[in-house]
């Protein structure tokens, strides 16, 4: 008798990129015109295309008031998660301009799923304003929350003007960071680069 290992169904790699796989969704930034991201964000969702824009609270203060306003973090800048057929859609909006590429290249720039999903987390779950940091940030140790709203997420523990932040890395516009004490914080030790705490 003749044994055979079941093959496997996912073609694509167990890391969640997608790369390699022909018709998988991947995250792009899709870049628009002025204080049109959340209507463009709107009208993806409608047609059922998967997209996201970054926004947080901030307290505006005016001569008579204070409000607490939603502002986006990127501004001109809208994350969608589509297939290349969708790809081609989002780009017939007209507050659409074009995706972002890497520089010297034609085709689109990708953010890995990982980025985005820890990039998310830092956002929903921070207390804290995030920054963005485009600037070149020297790589800090790798590091996982351990305390406070942000425990379990993985990082880098770097210095920005003298204070101690945690940050995440996104291909192409440089770093999410956010305050974080190093108390909150132990370092991971990579072996084959995955993670051992």
């Amino acid at each position: 008798m003749i044994f055979q290992e079941k093959k496997s169904v996912n073609a694509g790699p167990s890391c969640g990129t997608g790369e390699g796989v022909a018709h998988s969704k991947r995250w792009y930034v899709a870049l628009v015109r002025m204080h049109h991201e959340k209507k463009v964000s709107e009208r993806l969702s409608k047609m059922g295309i998967d997209s996201f824009v970054p926004v947080q609270q901030q307290i505006h203060q005016w001569s008579d008031r204070r409000k607490l306003v939603d502002t986006v973090l990127l501004p001109m800048m809208v994350f969608v998660h589509v297939t290349p057929k969708e790809r081609m859609e989002v780009l017939s909006f007209s507050t659409v301009s074009r995706y972002m590429v890497m520089r010297g290249e034609s085709t689109p720039a990708v953010i890995p799923d990982e980025q985005m999903a820890r990039f998310r987390f830092m956002l929903d779950y921070s207390e804290e304003a995030v920054c963005m940091n485009d600037s070149p940030l020297a790589r800090g140790e790798k590091v996982r929350v351990i305390k406070g709203p942000l425990s379990g997420l993985v990082g880098e523990l770097v210095t920005v003007g003298g204070r101690s932040k945690i940050a995440v890395r996104l291909n192409m516009l440089g770093c999410a960071c956010v305050d974080m004490p190093i108390g909150y914080v132990e370092p991971i030790h990579l072996i084959n680069d995955t993670p051992k705490v």
